[in-house]
């Protein structure tokens, strides 16, 4: 199995467009609340990126940029360019009749690709909170793909045609995770902290990972974990926690109970069952992991994320 697309679909990771702009000459947005990690990719001109504490970034053709937290940034003509607030609502309204957001004056220079990613933020095994505040890729980073996809994106946005929207959003989950297969390539590992995504890049702990992921019911132990991964006891016992943050017990835990928290907010499935098909032949074994590990129990956890659901409905 891949854990990398067990997270992005257990955290329903979706990449949804904000908007298609479209800048001519002095021009500057604020962009404060997004709901999620905030994308652009210049498809066409070029722009400066402003963050604050860091020296603005000069975006060129093919560049694109992933906040995870989503912080508040700017995008303009100019590093000292005067800023007007990005108007969220005339985006959607702009993108709801397959129109452009249009900034500045004069004739279009720029052509930029605005989207937000969004997930669930009650999975512990997260994806978006283990990157750093600021991915930048330029052309070639991590080969043709992105490259080819941001080609792709500008196509859509100059050319819309039927559809235009569902391609956009689904060419933006691709591009997620290329962007992260590019920067487990290139990051600084002394600077990734540990993590099941650090992990992946070492073959070992990747190949422990693959095997948990795809039979978490299983009785695991060091021994047989170990087995699958073609490695030594000893190996793995060192590696795994040194990479992942948690022993190979204590991850797989977290993960049988990110499996099972989902199938307690999805469904009305009963709780032995579902404790079953992560692994616990006790349904008071899973109930003790599950409240240990989240703070409620199956029960009551289920009752809490439906009464927030029809609240916020």
């Amino acid at each position: 199995m891949d854990p990398l697309a067990d997270v992005l679909a257990l955290a329903q990771v979706r990449g949804t467009v904000a908007a298609t702009v479209h800048a001519g000459e002095a021009w500057g947005l604020d962009i404060v609340d997004v709901p999620g990690a905030a994308f652009h990719a210049i498809t066409t001109g070029t722009a400066w990126l402003r963050l604050t504490g860091r020296a603005p970034i000069h975006l060129m053709p093919g560049d694109v940029v992933l906040l995870p937290t989503g912080a508040g940034h700017a995008i303009a003509s100019d590093p000292d360019q005067q800023l007007e607030p990005f108007d969220h609502a005339a985006a959607a309204r702009a993108m709801a009749t397959g129109g452009r957001l249009l900034v500045g004056a004069g004739p279009v220079h720029t052509r930029i690709l605005c989207a937000s990613y969004r997930h669930d933020p009650t999975v512990m095994a997260p994806l978006l909170g283990l990157l750093p505040s600021l991915v930048h890729l330029r052309p070639g980073t991590d080969g043709e793909p992105v490259d080819s996809l941001v080609r792709l994106l500008g196509r859509e946005i100059t050319t819309p045609r039927p559809g235009a929207t569902v391609v956009l959003d689904r060419l933006l989950d691709v591009v997620l995770v290329h962007i992260v297969r590019a920067w487990l390539d290139t990051a600084d590992a002394d600077h990734m902290p540990a993590s099941w995504l650090r992990a992946l890049r070492d073959p070992v702990t990747a190949a422990a990972l693959a095997a948990l992921h795809a039979d978490p019911a299983r009785a695991w132990t060091l021994d047989t974990l170990a087995r699958a991964a073609a490695t030594s006891r000893a190996t793995l016992a060192r590696r795994f926690p040194d990479l992942v943050g948690h022993t190979p017990h204590g991850y797989l835990t977290r993960w049988r109970m990110d499996l099972a928290a989902h199938r307690l907010r999805t469904s009305t499935e009963a709780i032995g069952p579902i404790a079953r098909s992560v692994g616990y032949s006790s349904e008071y074994a899973f109930n003790r992991a599950f409240a240990r590990t989240t703070g409620l129990t199956p029960g009551r956890y289920r009752t809490q994320h439906h009464t927030t659901t029809r609240t916020t409905n």
